[in-house]
């Protein structure tokens, strides 16, 4: 078979998944196309302007929702814009159809009404069905909710967010696992590593820093000892792999297995909570344009270790590796020390996403991190990135980590069951090796050895 021309092979291998992950982006908006029933703050604004415009300043008004956080912020920026542009709100009912009976009642002897303000679940109470027969000294209110429109839900604002802060612990691990990869490694120690590095952050902040009265000073420190830690048992794999020359998946396997079994030793196979509520701001908090601050420190590693790997004679050192480790030694390359470092990194990386998970889920579990490794060595391959070494960019690294991320909201939104998304990752890894056969053949398929 013919080789494609080499523009059209590079173009493939460098912006080929960024197709797929628009495909699948499309797909899952199709898929999840359905009428939204908006219920916050914005939606109490519209509804507002639509009463004034509907009833004047004059408008009589009954406000009855269920008593439901979103339900209740609608409820009261509606009733501050009314009343702000002078409409008599005439009570705020935030609770069950027996309090919307009561408020009803009370409203009954004070006059007409105008309009009974509700949420998508309060307007299919029963207490508003015969509203003209049961309260008749009301008049005829209308009943008004926020008009609903068609939209994906996953391109709702707040899923997309929830990619990221999904995404964010896996994308960082996969920065480190792309360095080991691209020189030749494997890492599958990066899991466990995570669940110690939580263990050990939430352990030293409630043993050494104060507990739930532990300092933002106290919590970095005990974070930072967590993820050094971390980083010395990459520091140990790395050794064992450079200079006794040791299997880098046996090494890892056993790193692996070291750390999560220190990590059920550590707590005695239970959680740590005791932590200060401001702990989560590095996990779920968002200052910067709204977005959560792991993903803006995802997207700052990122930048870095692209800087690093196109930009510097350490990735320029790393790529030689892992193309041809005898040739690179030859021309000086300090072998060695560039393959203890990706190590190193990997193991830092490791420890800095599980005090992030530790931060989103306010604890620290030995049960963290679970198949992690298989998720960021995914994310790596289906980025671009060749198991053979040499070739791998973090650019891809991060469509790769975001390609497994959409498809996993995309089929929870969907309601597919865990066990068959499972299926489908297994097979999106498969498609991905295959793809870099392809790549490492020149698009060219080989059938058989004697071709």
């Amino acid at each position: 078979m013919p080789r494609l021309h080499p523009a059209l092979s590079r173009f493939l291998a460098t912006y080929g998944m960024v197709g797929v992950l628009i495909l699948l982006c499309g797909f899952f908006s199709l898929a999840t196309f359905t009428e939204q029933h908006p219920a916050g703050a914005d939606a109490a604004r519209q509804l507002s302007d639509r009463i004034l415009g509907q009833f004047g300043k004059t408008a009589r008004v009954l406000i009855a929702v269920p008593n439901q956080p979103e339900a209740i912020a609608f409820a009261d920026t509606l009733q501050t814009a009314l009343a702000k542009a002078g409409a008599t709100v005439i009570a705020s009912v935030k609770g069950e159809p027996k309090d919307a009976r009561a408020a009803l009642q009370t409203a009954a002897t004070a006059g007409k009404l105008d309009t009974i303000a509700c949420t998508q679940a309060s307007a299919d109470w029963l207490v508003f069905s015969e509203l003209a027969t049961d309260f008749p000294a009301l008049g005829k209110p209308v009943l008004l909710q926020p008009q609903t429109y068609r939209w994906p839900n996953f391109l709702k604002r707040e899923n997309l967010l929830n990619i990221g802060n999904q995404i964010a612990v896996i994308a960082i691990v996969a920065i480190g696992m792309t360095m080991v990869i691209v020189g030749g490694g494997i890492d599958l120690s990066v899991g466990s590593l995570i669940a110690l590095a939580a263990v050990l952050a939430t352990l030293f902040i409630r043993d050494f820093a104060g507990a739930l009265q532990a300092t933002a000073f106290g919590m970095v420190v005990a974070c930072v000892a967590a993820i050094l830690v971390a980083g010395t048992a990459g520091a140990i794999s790395g050794a064992m792999v450079t200079v006794f020359h040791l299997p880098p998946f046996i090494v890892t396997l056993a790193m692996m297995l070291v750390a999560s079994g220190a990590a059920y030793l550590l707590t005695h196979g239970q959680s740590v909570y005791q932590v200060p509520d401001s702990f989560v701001q590095l996990g779920r908090g968002a200052d910067l344009f709204g977005l959560p601050n792991a993903v803006l420190l995802m997207g700052l590693l990122y930048l870095a270790a692209h800087l690093i790997m196109a930009r510097t004679v350490l990735g320029r050192f790393l790529y030689a590796v892992g193309g041809n480790r005898q040739a690179a030694r030859y021309s000086g390359v300090p072998v060695r020390r560039v393959l203890f470092l990706t190590y190193v990194v990997s193991g830092l990386l490791a420890g800095l996403g599980g005090v992030v998970l530790a931060s989103q889920l306010k604890s620290g579990s030995p049960t963290f991190g679970q198949m992690y490794e298989l998720y960021v060595i995914a994310a790596v391959v289906v980025g671009g990135a060749s198991l053979s070494g040499g070739k791998g960019q973090m650019f891809g690294t991060l469509i790769g980590a975001l390609i497994i991320a959409v498809i996993q909201n995309g089929m929870n939104l969907m309601n597919v069951e865990s066990y068959t998304q499972k299926v489908v990752l297994g097979l999106v890894i498969l498609g991905a090796v295959m793809l870099d056969l392809l790549r490492n053949r020149g698009w060219r398929l080989q059938l058989s050895a004697a071709e």
